[in-house]
């Protein structure tokens, strides 16, 4: 406190300083800009960097996809991620992407109503189906597997299912799953981004000088 009342919030952590704005009765309003770039629209472009790479894999493993579908069910209204569709097996996937793992309940609770209300989102798009299983997939970064670390139980309880487990049943899927996918953003195409990424420069051989 008395750090914040002399200007020194620099040596204050963010956690320390949201508890006492709480305790205050005050919202914190924390905006990060990177190269001039605001924090939501890298988001943005994080998810659909994502959502790129769950079509992409669907796609590789035999299901038709959707993507961004609304729905409106007695005004429970929303989106769908990405909706897959398997015709072979009459198979529904209902998929949430997310780039960070805010919470679990904010999180898991809004997968959980699209997945009930599937057979109904299907038949919209005339896919009637057998089975409904439900994906959540999360980029594949060190803070979001902290994050469900933290949260084990709840996170296996709900989506006991994990990656390669959910790799096999997409190429083959037999009744319904419920799982956590940690999926690299990286485009599906193999284009590296970041900078991380090296690009290797072939300078010109200089002329070989003879002395005699």
């Amino acid at each position: 406190m008395s750090k914040v009342e002399r200007g020194l919030i620099g040596d204050v952590d963010l956690d320390h300083l949201d508890r006492l704005c709480r305790a205050l009765g005050a919202d914190m309003d924390l905006r990060i800009r990177w190269r001039g770039e605001g924090l939501d629209r890298l988001l943005d472009e994080a998810h659909a960097a994502l959502v790129d790479r769950v079509v992409h894999e669907l796609q590789r493993s035999g299901w038709q996809t959707a993507v961004e579908v609304t729905f409106n069910d007695y005004g429970d209204r929303g989106s769908v991620d990405v909706l897959g569709w398997h015709p072979i097996v009459r198979a529904l996937l209902v998929v949430e992407v997310k780039s960070v793992v805010p919470d679990a309940q904010a999180t898991l609770s809004p997968l959980d109503r699209k997945s009930r209300l599937g057979r109904k989102i299907g038949l919209l798009r005339g896919w009637d189906a057998a089975t409904v299983s439900r994906l959540l997939v999360v980029a594949d970064r060190p803070i979001n597997r902290r994050r469900v670390a933290r949260l084990a139980s709840t996170f296996d309880a709900a989506l006991p299912a994990r990656n390669r487990e959910i790799r096999r049943w997409l190429r083959a899927p037999d009744g319904s799953i419920a799982g956590l996918w940690f999926l690299s953003d990286a485009s599906a195409r193999g284009v590296r981004h970041g900078s991380a990424a090296r690009l290797r420069v072939n300078l010109p051989r200089r002329p070989r000088i003879d002395v005699g």
